[in-house]
């Protein structure tokens, strides 16, 4: 269909195969079986998919009184974040008649069996984490409302998108190490490929590289603690002057350095200042407290929420990323 084209009608439907709008609600709605010929259903499936034709569910949920459901797509990894995630979003979405499902479960139960199966029957709306992006392959072809959260605005396959200002979250640490006296930084990144981790990376070096005097290492690691353990100390351990902040790209990862510093003896803040990004409750169970980013995790799901019943209402929501904010503790200080 062109861009611009009105959006193709059950009418439009019926006209292309030569049938009546009775028969395409039945074959669309999968109840044609002993009321139209195979042959008859097969042609008003050929004649949706050639004109990318998709009923609309909201509007026919909304006439048969069904609770309306939106699925929320996240990664089951920094469980605790997108739980706030999906506080926030079905607090929204309870205000206006919408359940919540999530998508996979939370780790420790395993993801919930095929959802997708029947997603043209079940949901009327999606909003995935760009962290999980694997999993709406099948749902992409369903025509469905779709928000992308922590997704790149140019270049998202969601009709809109919704991201918290994570570039000015890295500016705030890299401005708060320069200023304390670090010149020798080392990034420990998270694993993962995904937007809202290439915006930390690329803000960090421009950061860093528009002060004099400056270097700048990077080791990856899974978002574990483990995992980050085990990058930090063979990071901290390699040749050279040894790095004075690790700039972590999530609290987890900033939990797995402070065991490599201390493996290693080296002292946080004294010898090594470490930053995280979350703040999940393990910033302030560490010793020292954790200086991290705060994300505001209910926000983020609420705005998400939000603008996907601004996509099903035809409505353009707002375009702002959402404020994140800077938290100092103990575990910065001037280098040693």
């Amino acid at each position: 269909m062109a861009a611009g084209s009105p959006r193709p009608t059950s009418r439009d439907v019926a006209q292309a195969a030569g049938v009546s709008q009775a028969a395409v609600s039945l074959v669309l709605g999968e109840k044609w079986r002993g009321r139209v010929a195979e042959r008859t259903a097969e042609r008003v499936r050929e004649a949706a998919r050639e004109l990318g034709y998709r009923p609309n569910l909201a509007a026919r949920n909304l006439r048969l009184g069904r609770t309306r459901t939106v699925l929320l797509v996240v990664p089951a990894l920094t469980t605790e974040f997108f739980a706030g995630v999906y506080t926030g979003a079905a607090r929204v979405a309870a205000e206006h008649g919408f359940g919540v499902v999530l998508y996979p479960s939370p780790e420790g139960i395993g993801p919930a069996r095929d959802p997708f199966a029947s997603a043209r029957a079940a949901l009327d709306g999606v909003i995935a984490s760009s962290m999980a992006s694997d999993a709406l392959t099948a749902i992409r072809g369903d025509d469905l409302p779709l928000v992308m959260l922590d997704s790149d605005p140019a270049g998202s396959t969601g009709a809109v998108t919704v991201n918290l200002d994570i570039r000015d979250g890295v500016r705030q640490v890299a401005e708060h190490l320069l200023a304390l006296g670090h010149r020798r930084f080392l990034h420990l990144a998270a694993d993962i490929a995904s937007w809202t981790f290439e915006v930390r990376a690329r803000e960090l070096a421009e950061r860093v590289a528009a002060v004099a005097g400056t270097e700048l290492r990077t080791a990856a690691a899974p978002i574990s603690i483990e995992d980050a353990l085990t990058a930090a100390e063979t990071a901290l351990s390699a040749r050279g002057p040894r790095p004075t902040a690790l700039v972590c790209d999530d609290d987890k990862l900033a939990a797995g350095a402070y065991k490599a510093a201390r493996r290693l003896g080296l002292r946080i803040p004294e010898d090594l200042s470490i930053t995280g990004l979350d703040d999940l409750a393990l910033a302030t169970a560490m010793d020292p407290e954790l200086t991290t980013v705060r994300l505001d995790a209910e926000l983020f799901g609420e705005r998400g929420m939000e603008a996907l019943l601004a996509v099903m209402d035809g409505r353009t929501p707002p375009q702002d990323d959402i404020p994140v904010e800077l938290v100092v503790r103990g575990s910065t200080a001037p280098p040693g």
